[in-house]
């Protein structure tokens, strides 16, 4: 039987030569979008009223409240959360891009597979998986023999993957709440240095001026950069877990044996756009496997 499998599966993959590429990065071309269109407004309604740009360029309060901030998160965020935050941000800019439809496509693919030559006809197939999860996936699912663990096994691993995602967020939310509260310790600062020199009113009405711009640095990094990064990670992370699911709905069906049609069926409902009737996809699979 094994050796009817192995021949089985060779005759597909020599049917399906090329190795299949990984999901492609891509450059978040609406993330940079957003923070051109956010700086631009900031810049243009300074510029309305008049005041120079150069003068809100200030040493001191940026370095209060860049300082501050990036002190803040070294307190708050262990140093392994930290180190995952930060690449998580890296992330945000070179998304990974996974095309639903082609990852459908490929667990139909394996589903015809898996009804002719049985489960382990797509073992040695595994190193041309393109999602890693659908590799991880596809292997628990031929060293797991009992469906109900397999499925519990896979769900622990999305639910951990969605509370990490959850966690990188919540370190530049932390960030951007205190954020705000610095600029105006960079403020109070300042405006100590102008009663220093209360007898120049010159100075002081200059100084107050500079004063508050530590609270502008810390308001715009709060409300900029950093709560935008952390809500732009939920949603990314949001948009995996449905992709995750999408997978372990695939395999499940496929350890279960369902016909391709039906799981193409199934795994129609987390596409978007019109598909046909009821969102599924016209496919041809219904007699194939």
């Amino acid at each position: 039987m094994a050796t009817t499998q192995a021949a089985l599966a060779g005759q597909l993959q020599a049917q399906n030569p090329s190795k299949p590429a990984k999901p492609a990065r891509r450059i978040d071309l609406f993330l940079l979008l957003g923070i051109t269109v956010a700086l631009a407004a900031t810049v243009a309604g300074i510029r309305a009223t008049g005041v120079s740009i150069g003068y809100f360029l200030q040493p001191t309060g940026a370095v209060i409240v860049l300082g501050g901030t990036l002190g803040v998160i070294l307190i708050t965020t262990p140093r392994r959360s930290l180190f995952h935050s930060f690449h998580r941000v890296r992330e945000l800019i070179n998304a990974q891009e996974v095309n639903r439809e082609e990852l459908i496509d490929e667990i139909i693919h394996y589903a015809r597979i898996s009804r002719r030559g049985g489960l382990l006809a797509v073992e040695s197939m595994i190193s041309q998986v393109r999602h890693p999860f659908l590799a991880d996936a596809l292997q628990l699912a031929m060293d797991v023999s009992n469906r109900v663990e397999l499925q519990t096994l896979l769900e622990t691993e999305l639910r951990m993957r969605e509370r990490q995602g959850e966690t990188d967020a919540k370190v530049l939310e932390t960030a951007g709440g205190f954020a705000p509260t610095i600029g105006i310790i960079g403020t109070v600062v300042g405006l100590i240095e102008v009663l220093r020199q209360f007898s120049n009113l010159q100075s002081v009405g200059f100084g107050i001026g500079t004063a508050f711009v530590s609270t502008i640095y810390g308001l715009s990094l709060a409300n900029l950069v950093l709560l935008p990064a952390a809500h732009r990670i939920r949603a990314r992370v949001a948009e995996s877990f449905e992709i995750q699911e999408l997978i372990i709905e695939g395999v499940l069906s496929i350890v279960d044996t369902v016909h391709p049609s039906l799981i193409r069926t199934r795994l129609s409902s987390f596409t978007r756009g019109p598909k046909g009737q009821y969102g599924v996809a016209p496919s041809s699979e219904t007699h194939a496997a």
